[in-house]
């Protein structure tokens, strides 16, 4: 299956082709080593989308290039393919763009780093434009529950680290 855009890994350098609106959410996850390294395990293996309370299947237990993954939410199935993953020494990442049958077309980044100082972040990055009726009658509002549901990954994902800071 084809993805529904033609600037298929964009968001690995942070871009947005004309005509697509962007997204750009940042939340502080906390500080330190296992926060870091548990803040990645939960983003590679879904467990942040799980504890988002939304459906979630995938072709493979760890986000990769190639996995597909169905987000549902409600009534509403969102089929997607891992575009691009990163393990890195301070980042890990990875970005999956829409399918047919999504309700928008466009990806979506989820970035892990812990800077120098060693704070660790969540940053996630989208392009996306409706696909679907409804998103377009959705308009601004159906960007602002994007925004929304970046806002709440941080936080559940916050939660999912709490009590590893350091002391």
């Amino acid at each position: 299956m084809p993805y529904t855009y033609e600037d298929v890994g964009a968001t690995r350098e942070d871009r947005c082709p004309p005509g697509f609106h962007r997204l750009h959410v940042r939340t502080r996850i906390g500080e330190g080593e296992a926060v870091f390294r548990r803040a990645s395990e939960a983003l590679m293996t879904w467990e942040l989308h799980r504890a988002m309370g939304v459906g979630i299947s995938a072709t493979a237990d760890k986000a990769a290039p190639g996995v597909d993954v169905t987000v549902t939410l409600g009534p509403i199935k969102a089929p997607c393919r891992v575009v691009w993953t990163a393990e890195e020494y301070r980042r890990t990442a990875w970005a999956y763009g829409t399918l047919s049958g999504h309700p928008e077309s466009g990806e979506e980044a989820f970035i892990i780093t812990r800077t120098g100082d060693g704070t660790v972040w969540l940053t996630i990055t989208a392009f996306s434009r409706p696909a679907k009726w409804y998103a377009r009658a959705g308009g601004a509002a159906t960007r602002g529950l994007q925004h929304a549901y970046a806002q709440r990954c941080g936080k559940v994902l916050r939660r999912l680290c709490a009590g590893l800071d350091p002391m």
